[in-house]
């Protein structure tokens, strides 16, 4: 039986069983993700860092952290760090250091053992920016007893309420900004077992 269709409309037939009322098929079991190119990982690990080090970190931060990132289950200890880095636990001693202080990464205890392990954890850009929003109000008291030092009508005085200013509405914006990500994270699904 023909049927006329709208001119530049494309015919659509329904999936093969549905016409019929059967139910569509079932999708094929989830499986365990394949394991990462090593390869890819080292190019990965290494231009992020680069990109790190561009926006003002240091290296040796940079690159334990992109290590860790595009790690298999996200954790590594020290020992591993420092294997797959090439470099000594001195260096990815002061590294983590560094990153924990900023909550990019996490400590935490190897199950049956004495040695740290360091993760990073799913929500390691919030944990950054949250503590980075500490940071903003700290800059900001300290900015109004400039602006009071000095005079608000002052040019310096100006300059420095101008500043205060904007790193009151960076405060603002940050918090609208990680309110929605949130919501957008629980839409997507993210934020499970992710390794991390």
């Amino acid at each position: 039986m023909a049927t006329e269709r709208e001119p530049g409309r494309a015919s659509v037939r329904p999936t093969r069983g549905v016409e019929r009322g059967e139910p569509p098929a079932a999708r094929p079991p989830v499986t365990d993700p394949p394991a990462a190119d090593p390869e890819g990982v080292s190019r990965f690990v290494e231009g992020f860092a680069a990109q790190l080090v561009e926006a003002g970190m240091t290296r040796m931060p940079a690159r334990v952290f992109a290590a860790l990132l595009a790690s298999e289950e996200g954790v590594l200890t020290s020992a591993e760090l420092g294997r797959r880095l090439q470099v000594s636990p001195a260096a990815v001693s002061g590294a983590v250091r560094y990153l924990a202080q900023v909550h990019m990464i996490a400590r935490e205890r190897e199950p049956g053992s004495r040695r740290e392990r360091y993760r990073v954890q799913a929500d390691q850009w919030y944990e950054a920016l949250t503590s980075r929003d500490s940071i903003l109000r700290r800059w900001e008291a300290t900015l109004r007893e400039g602006v009071e030092a000095v005079g608000e009508h002052s040019r310096p005085g100006r300059r420095m309420a101008e500043t205060l200013e904007f790193f009151s509405f960076l405060e603002g914006a940050i918090g609208e900004v990680m309110a929605s990500w949130r919501k957008h994270r629980e839409a997507q699904g993210w934020g499970g077992d992710q390794g991390g």
